[in-house]
């Protein structure tokens, strides 16, 4: 079985209504349809990286290559965990999670994106929750980080509500023009005090943990 080589492929994080996973091949299919569908207003471009700017076909092609390039790059002093997002059996979105010599910094960033269709419903706010759990409580770590380009308010959003803290700011040039993104940290004590959704954390073993480049948990 493909965890048996790949054990980060057991881990599973699951809330009220989502569950969270490394994608197989089905769930890339299905995680490259909702790219094509669209995943936000064409007016506003929500990402550093245009990549939405593409056609259909290239968007859900591109979604495939990406999720497939950061498993494989995947080492224990860095790496990148692509969960996709199934709610009602259906694949919604991604979810990422970063972490550079974790056991070093003691914080991990994320990155996240929904189908279009699925806007709306809390679940933006449900699947970061359920990364937050898998950072802290399972990794270990002090902080969590994010960011959101400057009029991303639904992205914004979810980092308030859950108790992240402004921690300045940065500019890019996207689409040609001069953007500010916005950088979000959470401390572990901010978390604690806003935590709402129960997570569970199943198949974080010893060797997905050495994967990830952590020890083994204490007993």
């Amino acid at each position: 079985m493909l965890a048996d080589y790949l054990p980060v492929y057991k881990i599973r994080l699951r809330t009220e209504r989502l569950e969270l996973r490394l994608p197989d091949f089905d769930d890339l299919a299905a995680l490259a349809d909702r790219a094509a569908e669209g995943v936000h207003d064409p007016d506003f471009m929500p990402f550093l990286m245009p990549w939405t700017d593409a056609e259909p076909l290239q968007r859900g092609r591109g979604t495939i290559q990406w999720q497939l390039r950061v498993i494989a790059e995947l080492t224990p002093e860095k790496w990148t965990l692509p969960f996709v997002v199934v709610h009602d059996g259906q694949v919604v979105g991604t979810q990422e999670v970063k972490g550079n010599q974790i056991t070093l910094t003691r914080e991990a960033s994320t990155g996240s994106w929904l189908g279009l269709a699925h806007h709306g419903q809390g679940i933006g706010t449900e699947m970061r929750a359920a990364v937050l759990e898998f950072i802290f409580t399972g990794l270990g770590a002090e902080y969590a980080t994010s960011a959101s380009l400057d009029g991303n308010g639904p992205s914004s959003g979810v980092s308030r509500k859950l108790g992240y803290k402004a921690d300045g700011i940065e500019h890019h040039v996207v689409r040609g023009v001069r953007r500010q993104d916005n950088r979000w940290r959470l401390s572990r004590a901010d978390w604690e005090a806003h935590r709402k959704h129960e997570v569970r954390i199943e198949g974080f073993g010893e060797e997905a943990r050495a994967m990830l480049g952590l020890a083994a948990a204490e007993a």
